[in-house]
């Protein structure tokens, strides 16, 4: 965990740490605040146990595991008093009778973590009557590559025509569009992409006087009643969804106000998206309007720095381990094409996989359409296919820091991929036992060149084991199309 009001305009906490790797048991915390969940420990050569909690209710604060675990033994921290909404309780504060979150321990092999719902299956089920606006779906997103400058009316018509051409659900409109763009043109750009069949997402700061973020809309959510007038209002104009940012940590007022924006933002049929948040500890299910969350270091801190481009690798090949196992993650991937000002080291087919590695309600794509149009045909047509909604999921093989390979079920295509969180090659051979029958597959891999791609087709029967080289920080993609569901 990060300390509360540091880092950018004191935004910090916003679980946006890379997770460390081979800690050993009872070491104190680096950053002196704790150790955040979902934490990963190895018990045994091929067990494993995965630690979160869910059943957040705004009855309790988020908690951490302490910062200091003598002999080993673990206990469960509070928040810093700062980390809450100006003014309001940092908790634990209830009236009985009461019931207290769960702490959930996910125990077995890596396979078992990885497919564990336990932290969903522990959280309250919705009340919802009314879910038919809720959609998860694909967005372009011009902030990620080129910042604030692209937050103009002209250069988001652009991305909803690229969204149209992509075949995706949405275009996510981003920071200060209050003051570049303003209602009445949003209005415009929602009735243009509504012909083009794209729905429009915008940003919204969520802060008071917790941070010094600058970036506008600020404050418009703070309060119940300038938050329902507004969500009202973006009701009207039809807007689809929100993406708030920029919340004051774990404390019990500052979840209760996450709750707050769900529910509202249901009343006026709105999916939302968070950053700079908490992690979503299962609350997906219980508001499935929450479509995502980021609480990761993502891609935009590709953009930001080199040592975080030298870091994403094995950073990738954590996430499925631990932050993404129960819940959605904005982590906004892949770039196929350069990064503005730094050298990118994933290969272009780990770049691909990526959004099938992870799971996102809404997944944001970080390539813009300059970009797309420099890959092969083939390359954009795999990437239409890629869903948000995914009907199942088969851990292949991996290891925290090293590789992994998942495979993905909609309808009746099956995506696998993997990627090489190392700089040295790696060759892996599997059986995937969960195709009962003969099927077709394309497979994708890195070319000899940078950022080039080569593919090609085979046929896979029960019982084949395939080999597979992926590059240094590469990986590769396998799209099978099956005749049914298994």
């Amino acid at each position: 965990m990060t300390v509360m009001n540091t880092g950018w305009s004191e935004t910090n906490p916003s679980y946006e740490e890379y997770y460390e790797i081979g800690i050993d048991v009872g070491r104190p915390s680096t950053l002196g605040v704790g150790w955040s969940y979902p934490a990963l420990f190895q018990i045994a050569d091929n067990d494993w146990l995965l630690i979160i909690e869910s059943g957040m209710d705004g009855s309790y604060p988020g908690t951490r595991l302490r910062t200091v675990s003598e002999d080993g033994v673990y206990q469960v921290g509070y928040p810093a008093d700062e980390e809450v909404v100006t003014g309001r309780i940092r908790g634990p504060l209830f009236e009985t009778p009461w019931q207290s979150p769960w702490r959930v321990i996910a125990i077995g092999d890596l396979e078992a973590i990885v497919e564990s719902t336990l932290g969903t299956d522990l959280a309250k089920p919705t009340e919802y009557k009314e879910t038919s606006y809720i959609d998860a779906g694909r967005a372009s997103w011009s902030w990620v590559k080129l910042k604030d400058a692209s937050v103009n009316y002209d250069r988001q018509v652009e991305f909803i025509d690229y969204a149209a051409d992509m075949e995706w659900e949405y275009t996510l409109i981003d920071v200060n569009w209050y003051e570049t763009i303003g209602y009445d043109r949003i209005q415009e750009l929602v009735n243009y992409a509504d012909d083009k069949g794209v729905g429009i997402w915008i940003w919204y700061n969520s802060s008071g006087d917790w941070n010094s973020s600058p970036y506008t809309p600020k404050s418009a959510l703070l309060t119940e009643a300038d938050r329902r007038e507004e969500l009202s209002r973006l009701q009207k104009i039809g807007i689809r969804g929100i993406k708030v940012d920029f919340f004051p940590g774990d404390g019990q007022s500052a979840l209760q106000y996450y709750i707050d924006i769900l529910e509202d933002a249901h009343n006026y049929q709105l999916m939302v998206n968070t950053h700079g948040s908490t992690l979503p500890r299962g609350w997906h299910r219980t508001y499935p309007n929450l479509m995502t969350m980021e609480s990761v270091r993502g891609f935009e801190f590709k953009t930001f720095e080199q040592a975080n481009q030298n870091e994403a690798p094995s950073h990738a090949t954590v996430l499925p381990f631990t932050r993404n196992v129960f819940d959605p993650m904005d982590y906004t991937p892949m770039s196929l094409d350069e990064i503005p000002g730094i050298d990118r080291v994933t290969t272009s087919v780990q770049e691909l996989a990526h959004p099938i590695i992870f799971l996102s309600g809404v997944q944001h794509f970080a390539e813009t359409a300059e970009g797309m149009e420099r890959v092969p045909q083939y390359i954009k047509e795999t990437i239409k296919q890629i869903p948000a909604a995914l009907d199942e999921t088969q851990f292949v093989d991996g290891y925290p820091g090293e590789f992994v390979i998942i495979a993905r079920r909609s309808g009746t295509i099956w995506f696998l991929a993997g990627i090489n969180g190392e700089e040295e090659s790696k060759t892996v051979e599997f059986e995937l036992p969960f195709l009962s029958g003969s099927a077709e597959g394309t497979i994708i891999t890195d070319g000899k060149e940078p950022m080039t791609f080569s593919h090609d087709t085979f046929t896979h029967s029960p019982g084949d084991y395939h080999t597979v080289m992926m590059k240094p920080n590469g990986g590769f993609v396998i799209t099978f199309k099956i005749s049914d569901k298994r």
